[in-house]
């Protein structure tokens, strides 16, 4: 078994397809591999540094997303450091949603507030509700990429 390449607090570069990089904060994790992230977009075009994301909040993030740790795990996604101060109260599970579009139903997921695999609570609201939070899903690591680039093309 190999060791974590992460914790919690660190802060990493995920690369973009094409080139460039976006920028992510490990939020929560499991010791499973599912991790919460939140991520950040002005595609870097060089490895970015910590002082590139000492003043980046979570109210400037473009995803939050439930994620696998492959990417981190595997040295594919570089590991920038942790800032002085970390502060996981600051950086909270959110409330994700989901509308299934076969059942029209729409379902709002709580999870652990330390571990971001164990969900806690479902429940569904009025159908038509608008949605707001993050999309409920797990994504590997290339999957994550794709979104990201997307995300910062648009």
């Amino acid at each position: 078994m190999t060791a974590k390449k992460y914790a919690e607090g660190d802060w990493f570069a995920v690369p973009l397809r094409g080139s460039g990089y976006a920028v992510g904060v490990v939020a929560r994790a499991s010791r499973s591999g599912v991790l919460l992230g939140y991520f950040f977009g002005h595609g870097h075009l060089r490895l970015p540094t910590l002082a590139d994301v000492e003043t980046l909040r979570p109210a400037d993030a473009i995803h939050v997303q439930r994620f696998g740790h492959l990417g981190l795990q595997q040295g594919t996604w570089p590991v920038l450091g942790r800032l002085a101060g970390w502060d996981r109260l600051a950086w909270p599970m959110p409330t994700f949603v989901r509308y299934e579009e076969l059942t029209g139903r729409s379902l709002r997921f709580m999870y652990d507030a330390d571990d971001p695999n164990r969900l806690v609570r479902e429940i569904e609201v009025e159908p038509g509700l608008p949605e707001q939070g993050p999309r409920d899903a797990m994504a590997g690591a290339g999957a994550l990429e794709r979104t990201l680039t997307l995300l910062l093309a648009t």
